[in-house]
């Protein structure tokens, strides 16, 4: 802490005390820039006026632009005694990531500490794994970003197969990162020299199936006027990832079979026999095993698909990675709309911790999306992520949401109802395939 005023000092280092915290206290600019530079801090609380001038700010402004160059990722939270909007507003633009006025509130304050405290923990130790785990970062592949005790069997799992032939099916809620974790397994293996193939199996109707999988020939049907190479040529040599496995009709399942087990494959049309080695990844949101033993997924195509499963927990069982993903999302739609956005303000952060994010990581995405475009300042506020109240049974209530919300939440509702199940959940909506999938992409469900 910096602060010129001893009686100040004093004050917050008891306090900081009775809460467990180590702290170290300066009088000036220059000692906590020299603190700084030798010893490695969790939070920075300051004041923005010393003895030299006690009224514009400036010296502690001067303060906060150069430990933002010793330290871009330190916390910095500042105090004055001094009501000016101004000043706060150029704190908040030059780094700082929040703002106390003198008298300050003890639970407030606390409140604060914590956060930034708990936040700059989460990112050293975010770093240390990105640094010792391969599949945590590379130019080649998505950033896979956790932390969370329900993760790490996932990352092991991840690690040990990656490099591997091995078709794996991957399961989760909608928007829990099963292509994320198809992209890093296709990036971790020796066939990562070529690009992923991706099809969305369960949205393809029975008319097109065969095609898009497997080919055509010219004039097999009529609007075959070329040559077609289906998806499992294209994969040849590379990674076949098939979305959405579980919302194949059954009596297209079979097509499935010949092509998983011998890699022999035939365009429609053709009576040539192709040989394709792709590696298949399947995904879904569907119990499959409980598919499977209602006669709705064939056993032996499960059979081909799971040589190893990954199970995704949903975003509320790995809440340790909320902020991770949070500033991670804030920092590529920053620079991608060229904001100049650092942080979220602390309500923010209590709004993203404290939803049920029943769309997962990718709802988590959309909100931090609309929080940089909305956001007017150098924070996103809880009001820009556009987050709904919930209620103790988890759901916000329908007269407090817009018509989209509305439609968003009953399709969720009823997916859940259906165990994920796309087609039964669009039939009992009144919805085609074609359509549901178009609602699921415009909510980000897909």
């Amino acid at each position: 802490m910096a602060d010129d005023q001893a009686d100040i000092r004093d004050a917050l280092r008891l306090l900081l005390k009775r809460e467990g915290y180590e702290t170290q206290a300066v009088a000036s600019p220059a000692e906590a820039l020299s603190a700084i530079e030798t010893r490695e801090f969790d939070a920075v609380l300051m004041d923005l006026n010393y003895a030299r001038d006690t009224t514009s700010g400036q010296e502690g402004l001067d303060l906060l632009t150069n430990i933002q160059m010793l330290d871009s990722t330190l916390p910095v939270v500042v105090m004055t005694a001094w009501s000016s909007i101004e000043v706060a507003v150029e704190a908040m633009r030059r780094g700082a990531r929040d703002f106390i006025q003198k008298p300050w509130e003890n639970t407030r304050l606390l409140s604060i500490l914590r956060t930034q405290i708990d936040l700059r923990q989460a990112l050293r130790q975010a770093s240390r794994l990105e640094a010792e785990n391969r599949i945590l970062r590379a130019e080649s592949r998505p950033t896979f970003l956790a932390k969370s005790p329900a993760m790490a069997p996932v990352l092991e799992l991840i690690g040990q197969i990656g490099p591997s032939d091995a078709n794996v099916l991957i399961t989760g809620e909608h928007g829990t990162g099963k292509e994320v974790v198809a992209r890093t397994l296709h990036a971790l293996s020796a066939r990562a020299s070529k690009p992923m193939v991706t099809v969305n199996a369960g949205g393809l109707s029975e008319g097109v199936f065969e095609s898009e999988l497997f080919g055509h020939v010219k004039g097999a049907f009529t609007d075959a006027r070329s040559d077609r190479v289906g998806r499992f040529e294209l994969a040849d040599g590379s990674t076949l990832f098939l979305d959405e496995i579980a919302n194949v009709p059954l009596n297209l399942q079979a097509k499935l079979l010949r092509v998983l087990e011998t890699g022999d494959l035939e365009r429609v049309g053709s009576s040539t026999t192709r040989r394709v080695n792709a590696r298949v990844l399947a995904a879904t949101n569907a119990d499959v095993n409980a598919e499977a033993a209602a006669g709705r997924f064939r056993q032996d195509l499960l059979f081909r698909l799971n040589t190893i499963e990954i199970q995704l927990p949903p975003l509320r069982e790995r809440r340790e990675d909320i902020d991770l993903l949070a500033h991670h999302f804030l920092h590529g739609y920053s620079q991608r709309y060229r904001k100049n956005i650092s942080g979220f303000d602390t309500a923010a952060l209590k709004a993203l911790h404290d939803h049920g994010w029943p769309g997962n990581v990718r709802e988590l995405d959309h909100a931090v999306e609309r929080g940089v475009l909305l956001s007017p300042g150098p924070s996103v506020r809880a009001a820009d992520l556009g987050l709904r109240a919930q209620s103790a049974g988890g759901a916000a209530k329908l007269e407090e949401m817009s018509l989209d919300e509305v439609e968003r939440y009953l399709i969720q509702r009823t997916l859940s109802r259906h165990e994920g199940n796309v087609s039964q959940a669009a039939k009992a909506l009144g919805l085609s395939r074609s359509a549901m999938y178009r609602r699921l992409q415009k909510h980000g469900l897909e």
